[in-house]
């Protein structure tokens, strides 16, 4: 939870839910809403004019004793525990476990003869669900071969394949460091006809893709995220190169004649060099893609800054930036009016030394790849419908979707959120979303926040929609996700696994 989210959880009374009219998204019934929510809600519309007078505002109501958690089934935290995610993990380390196994017992022979090949086939796997390019790909083909006549299952099942493949990128990562250490001990098991180069390569490739490895691991990476920077990346990149020297060496002396080949045929004719290359290619690119650019800073409130950016952006994309080339950096989702605009921003809610610094004192550039990555809200183009909820700087990642497309309805709470986020936020969203199409809930003005799952069931029928993403922090995440799978809700809620 950082700065900006602060307050939202302070009260958690289960205020009541104005009933939303049973045709919300109809054209002929927009008066009714616009009134409805006006009523209900009297952040939502925006004065009329900037010097206009807003009215008194009625003082808070008492703060309420938080009610009991909603009770959840050990079934419902189980299917959320157990999501596509480690699902992906569990079947692609346990298939590599089995063909570790048949290997060792001498019945895998494609494993005896090209091992470094399935080392680095695993390793490149890793890469690519990690590829910025590669995985915009995936939401291109997804986006524009499916929205138009899939059916619903197949939609949601394809967004959840998007949005988890970060298990195949884990469960990839650890099965080829454990396939380089099976190979390890099998050159070292015939070291009396091995190269001591080619042994030394192998061991020193080992320990950087173990380390690196290990250094990804949830614990470290949250915890300690310069930590998991400097060793998943550095020494990750060594591994690379030990790896090249490790294909080379290997591919090049004969263990037969205990000579080096001078010709290039077996190298060039070899899997594992083809590996390598992609593997190199697919590294290389995002960072082939980094500019330092210049950047306008809004500090509206100690707790945010608003980063502003030149080139407008299509909904859905998430923007990595650092104030140094190669270190520190940190995604954020990007708001832009679309493609043409010409702008777009980031919010940064101070939440550690960074983002800290970002508002003590702003730059006046910071590095960033000019390709950026697809989060799970760029699949929102799938579907007709859909509703985007958020608790405070989940706005950054939410707002872009409702602002570019008009089949997307807006619940944004937060702790007074104009005074913490600022005019040009609060301008963004009155300038593109109609009243009828959102839900701003300031908890302090309320005295809490909202049941968050009365409030979506009561959107979705009345906006007919027919998907939700949830941007929040942990707390609020795992309540929506819980609430809306009890509900029959199909949400797709914050990972915390990149």
């Amino acid at each position: 939870m950082d700065d900006a989210e602060k307050g939202i959880y302070d009260n958690s009374a289960n205020l009541p839910v104005l009933s939303t009219p049973a045709a919300a998204h109809l054209a002929d019934e927009k008066k009714e809403i616009v009134e409805t929510y006006s009523t209900a809600a009297g952040d939502v519309s925006p004065p009329s004019s900037p010097t206009e007078k807003k009215p008194q505002e009625q003082q808070p109501p008492a703060k309420k004793p938080a009610p009991p958690r909603r009770k959840v089934s050990k079934w419902i935290r189980f299917q959320l525990w157990f999501n596509t995610y480690r699902k992906f993990f569990t079947f692609v380390t346990l298939f590599n476990l089995a063909g570790i196994i048949m290997a060792a017992l001498g019945r895998f022979p494609y494993a005896e003869n090209h091992l470094g090949a399935i080392v680095l086939g695993n390793l490149l796997m890793a890469v690519l669900m990690r590829n910025e390019l590669f995985l915009r790909f995936l939401y291109l083909i997804s986006i524009y071969g499916l929205r138009s006549w899939a059916p619903l299952w197949l939609k949601y099942a394809v967004t959840s394949i998007l949005q988890h493949v970060g298990g195949i990128h884990s469960g990839c990562a650890l099965s080829g460091a454990a396939w380089l250490v099976y190979k390890i001990v099998d050159i070292v098991k015939y070291r009396a006809i091995q190269h001591p180069s080619v042994i030394a390569t192998g061991i020193i490739t080992n320990v950087a893709v173990i380390v690196s490895v290990l250094s990804a691991f949830p614990w470290i990476r949250n915890n300690y995220h310069n930590t998991f920077e400097r060793h998943h990346r550095f020494i990750g990149w060594l591994g690379i190169a030990a790896t090249w020297v490790f294909v080379i060496t290997g591919n090049t002396y004969d263990i037969k004649t205990g000579e080096w080949r001078s010709d290039a045929n077996s190298l060039l004719n070899a899997q594992e060099l083809w590996f390598a290359v992609f593997l190199t290619i697919f590294v290389l690119i995002p960072w082939l893609t980094l500019r330092e650019v210049p950047v306008e800073v809004e500090i509206p409130s100690p707790k945010v800054a608003i980063l502003k950016f030149q080139r407008g952006m299509q909904q859905g994309l998430l923007g990595r930036i650092s104030r140094t080339s190669i270190m520190e950096y940190h995604a954020f989702g990007l708001i832009s009016e679309g493609r043409k605009s010409g702008v777009h921003y980031m919010i940064c809610g101070v939440q550690g030394d960074f983002t800290r610094e970002l508002v003590q004192n702003p730059p006046k550039t910071v590095w960033t790849r000019e390709l950026k990555f697809a989060g799970v809200g760029h699949a929102s183009a799938m579907f007709k419908r859909g509703i985007r909820i958020c608790t405070g700087t989940g706005i950054g990642a939410a707002l872009s979707t409702c602002i570019q497309s008009p089949n997307w309805f807006l619940i944004w709470i937060g702790s007074d959120q104009e005074k913490t986020f600022g005019p040009t936020i609060a301008n963004l969203i009155y300038k593109n979303i109609p009243p009828e199409r959102m839900i701003l809930w300031d908890s302090k003005k309320r005295g809490g926040r909202p049941d968050t799952v009365k409030l979506l069931k009561e959107v979705w029928d009345s906006f007919g929609a027919e998907v939700i993403f949830i941007t929040s922090n942990k707390q609020g995440n795992d309540e929506m996700m819980q609430g809306c799978l009890e509900a029959g809700l199909h949400a797709f809620g914050t990972l915390w696994d990149f």
